[in-house]
């Protein structure tokens, strides 16, 4: 018995010794599909070379395909990438449970099946709230935070005002909004979003460029996916009379930030209309670097050579 106790602990010792590099090696490469405790098969892919990060996806409902073909590829020279539909997203599985907690014990499941002791986060658009609320509960595990362009309060009035008043902007219409019943402010962004589809200008919200949506449209509409994760959050907003099965979502959680000591890389465009150009100012991370890129939402891809150099640099300090 003793003797298996020393080998025991002379394994453990030799193991906990190992580099970071050295255990992303015998990381499994390519795309993959995980089984969560629920029983939800997750689809990952793992690719490049470095630390391991993982990515978060926006949406909610989107997916990582288009991120990756989209410059997120070339995160791949300083990090092992592993993205990850989320449940009900792109590839994954639909699932009974959309709650916040499952959605990121879902990262904190990958994070073991890949048998990392540490790993960076690298969120984008809604991707943030899930981001944050996995540094509140796993900060040991946790290298870094990365904040591409995301929010922390989903669907917030404050973020919806914006959206509508530079819609109104964009159709020459300066016009200030005073509403603050939330419902009202849904019709009113919808009826903005309408018009400015009429003349073409709805891409405006997230990029610079129309041939950025369509690339991504081009993308995503490649293959069948499923967005039932975002439709579970989305869909009760349109009706009022509905009690939301998952109101966590809809909590300020840029509040919490102050709490996370983890070291924080925020990414803000100066010309994102989806979060609001001056949204990063909410994030109060102890150990925070903000960098503005003269952009949009889609800045991982309309200027990815500095999205790029941006990540890697933070990644080697």
């Amino acid at each position: 018995m003793k003797i298996i106790y020393i080998f025991s602990v002379l394994f453990t010792v030799l193991f906990s010794s190992c580099s970071s590099s050295d255990s992303t090696r015998s990381l499994k490469m390519g795309n993959q599909t995980i089984l969560t405790s629920d029983t939800v098969k997750l689809s990952v892919k793992i690719a490049g070379k470095g630390p391991v990060c993982i990515y978060l996806h926006g949406g909610p409902g989107q997916d990582f395909l288009s991120f990756e073909k989209m410059g997120g590829a070339n995160l791949e020279k300083c990090l092992t990438m592993v993205y990850l539909d989320q449940r009900g997203s792109g590839h994954s599985q639909n699932a009974k449970n959309y709650s916040l907690d499952r959605v990121v014990q879902d990262v904190e499941e990958l994070r073991l099946k890949l048998g990392v002791e540490k790993v960076y986060l690298l969120s984008h658009s809604f991707g943030g709230i899930l981001a944050i609320n996995y540094a509140l509960k796993y900060p040991e595990h946790l290298s870094g935070i990365i904040m591409a362009n995301t929010i922390a309060h989903f669907m917030n009035p404050n973020q919806v005002k914006e959206q509508i008043e530079y819609g109104y902007r964009l159709l020459k219409k300066d016009t200030a909004i005073n509403e603050t019943d939330f419902k009202k402010l849904m019709n009113e962004a919808a009826l903005v979003r309408k018009k400015l589809s009429a003349v073409h200008l709805g891409y405006k919200y997230i990029a610079n460029d129309v041939n950025t949506i369509i690339k991504m449209d081009s993308i995503e509409n490649s293959y069948k996916r499923t967005s039932d994760f975002g439709m579970t959050l989305f869909m009760p907003l349109m009706d009022s009379t509905k009690v939301h099965k998952y109101p966590e979502y809809f909590k300020d959680y840029a509040l919490l930030t102050s709490e996370i000591k983890t070291p924080a890389l925020i990414i803000t465009g100066k010309d994102d209309h989806a979060v609001g150009p001056d949204y990063y100012k909410n994030y109060k991370f102890s150990n925070q670097k903000v960098v503005q890129i003269d952009g949009s939402h889609m800045l991982y891809y309309e200027h990815n050579q500095e999205f790029t150099a941006t990540v890697c640099d933070f990644v080697k300090q």
